[in-house]
């Protein structure tokens, strides 16, 4: 069967099969200029394209395809001339935005870092940057597991950029391997070409989108309220190589069936607990750096307790800092 263009769908001169011609079509065509009796109806596109037309007399008469042509490429011209202005129109109205855009950085903000304000705001522009991706996504997500309502809202636009052909690389936190919501998120993303690696910890919240825009939280107010949009171009490098410094740190996240922390990974978060407690951060600040629960970070301090006979935390500091039990992490495996 033959088949349209994608030029102005909507445009009644281009629609169904009149811009090519179908092989029952030529077959037709031919039999009619030698003076055969075709066999079967005159095929649409034909008719569309002008080369038959249809007598008074209900007969259908071939026309020469140069005589054909005019009106019909005249036709295809002006709405490929229309289109043309209207993306022009298009592009002058971005470059006008644009200036408006640039215009109204507020007199405390650097040129290329923008605030955004409020939670509803922040994720229209996260969602609309990530939209836009064409080529690479980075996303650094900690305090472990995420709510699955998040979850949820970010899925559509993330298998989306990967169905486009976006590259994207996401690191989580360790614990997220025993979060079932984040696990049925992560296998749905790595089935679609996503990669997911996990870390003890990671450094803070951080998206780019085809290293271009960068978006960071503002350690100086709440992150669900204010957030910093980033096009500097020398600030977005510096952000793009910290993350793929964690990237090389992190272990693979390939198997999400499980649901339990291997051994390994498991004997990773409990140093990294211990290694804030020798630097005398409380339960809960280190249980927010690491994304899990105070009373999972008790636990660990507990077995370390028992580990080394301690019956404070101080003499517990002590005696970790003195053995040496942290001097000599293991490389994170996959």
């Amino acid at each position: 069967m033959c088949k349209g263009t994608d030029i102005g769908e909507t445009d009644p001169t281009t629609k169904g099969c009149e811009n090519e011609i179908c092989p029952q079509g030529l077959q037709y065509y031919a039999d009619s200029l030698q003076g055969r009796t075709p066999s079967g109806p005159c095929p649409p596109c034909l008719l569309d394209l002008g080369l038959v037309r249809q007598l008074p007399d209900g007969a259908f008469a071939a026309i020469p395809p140069r005589l054909a042509a005019g009106g019909r490429m005249d036709r295809l011209e002006q709405a490929i001339e229309e289109k043309r202005k209207a993306l022009a129109a298009v592009r002058t109205s971005i470059a006008r935005a644009q200036e408006v855009y640039l215009d109204s950085y507020h007199r405390g903000d650097t040129h290329a870092v923008r605030t955004v304000h409020g939670a509803g705001t922040i994720n229209a522009t996260i969602s609309a940057a990530v939209r836009s991706c064409q080529e690479e996504l980075l996303t650094a997500q900690p305090d472990g597991a995420r709510p699955q309502a998040v979850l949820d809202a970010a899925l559509p636009n993330d298998l989306a950029a990967l169905h486009r052909g976006v590259r994207q690389r996401t690191v989580y936190q360790h614990t997220v391997r025993s979060h079932p919501p984040t696990l049925a998120y992560v296998e749905q993303i790595s089935r679609a070409g996503g990669e997911i690696r996990t870390l003890d910890e990671v450094f803070d919240r951080l998206i780019v989108c085809d290293r271009r825009i960068a978006f960071v939280p503002d350690p100086g107010a709440r992150r669900s309220e204010l957030a910093l949009a980033i096009e500097h171009p020398g600030v977005v490098r510096y952000l793009v190589g910290i993350f793929d410094h964690a990237w090389q740190r992190a272990a693979p996240l390939r198997d999400v069936s499980g649901g339990r922390l291997p051994a390994a990974l498991t004997d990773d978060i409990r140093r990294t607990i211990l290694r804030h407690m020798v630097n005398g951060h409380t339960d809960e600040a280190i249980a927010a750096r690491v994304g899990m629960s105070t009373r999972s970070v008790s636990h660990h301090m507990r077995w370390a307790a028992d580990l080394f006979g301690s019956r404070s935390r101080a003499q517990l500091a002590y005696l970790i800092a003195r053995s040496g039990f942290l001097d000599d992490e293991p490389p994170t495996g996959a």
